[in-house]
């Protein structure tokens, strides 16, 4: 569509319904658009996902750690739960558990260094599920910072069609100006709308990612310190017999 042709149309047609505006774009400002409004569903359906994961997620720890200080033994938990698909600190005691158990059957020599090999796979376990916890939040960062730029780029390219148009109708009228500028407009404001909440949630899930992590932390500390404590009775009954 040609600079006139645009502007006879929006001296034409006054509406200015949201999707009366989408249709009248330029072909570039309306892929803009529609990769903004693609981002944004994306963007909520991973808030929609996560949430639900960490509220599963939170349930699993309280609950582990209620059976796990409840003083029930460490080889019957084990035993509950090798067999089932654990997350957070579950997964880590499920992992610590299947080391200290693999020394035990091993040869002596390998006993002397458990303790830094639980450290280790302790380490792992909570890598591993923070990264599964971190997961498609770059997604949401992304679209928090280049959702605006974006949004901008097809306004400048919509204002610059409009002015083209001003021009090849040598009118300046606001019937002419205002359909141009206001669909230019609806860009940055679909890239802000992607963009605004895809901060939010990015912040709070980062945050939420935070404190499971700690969580996890400390849990791990406080089982290797009784795994400590179980290695050094051991290597005592070892050196008495």
């Amino acid at each position: 569509m040609n600079p006139a042709d645009v502007a006879a149309q929006a001296a034409a047609s006054p509406d200015t319904t949201l999707l009366s505006m989408f249709w009248s774009a330029h072909i570039v400002v309306k892929f803009v658009m529609i990769g903004l409004l693609a981002s944004s569903f994306w963007c909520w359906t991973i808030i929609v996902n996560k949430t639900l994961l960490f509220a599963r997620f939170k349930r699993s720890m309280d609950g582990f750690e209620q059976v796990f200080w409840s003083g029930q033994s460490l080889e019957e938990l084990y035993g509950q739960l090798s067999t089932q698909n654990n997350t957070g600190v579950a997964s880590l005691f499920v992992s610590a558990m299947r080391e200290w158990k693999r020394s035990f059957q091993n040869a002596a020599s390998s006993f002397m260094g458990l303790h830094a090999r639980l450290e280790k796979v302790l380490d792992v376990s909570i890598a591993r599920e923070v990264e599964r916890l971190e997961s498609n939040l770059l997604f949401l960062a992304t679209v928090a910072s280049a959702g605006p730029f974006v949004g901008l780029f097809g306004t400048v390219w919509g204002i610059m069609t409009a002015f083209r148009s001003i021009a090849a109708s040598k009118n300046t009228s606001l019937a002419v100006v205002a359909p141009g500028i206001a669909e230019a407009l609806l860009a940055t404001a679909i890239g802000l709308f992607a963009a605004i909440p895809a901060l939010i949630a990015y912040n709070k899930l980062q945050g939420d990612v935070a404190k499971a992590q700690a969580r996890m932390e400390s849990f791990a500390d406080e089982f290797s310190s009784i795994l400590s404590r179980q290695i050094d009775q051991h290597l005592s009954n070892d050196k008495a017999a």
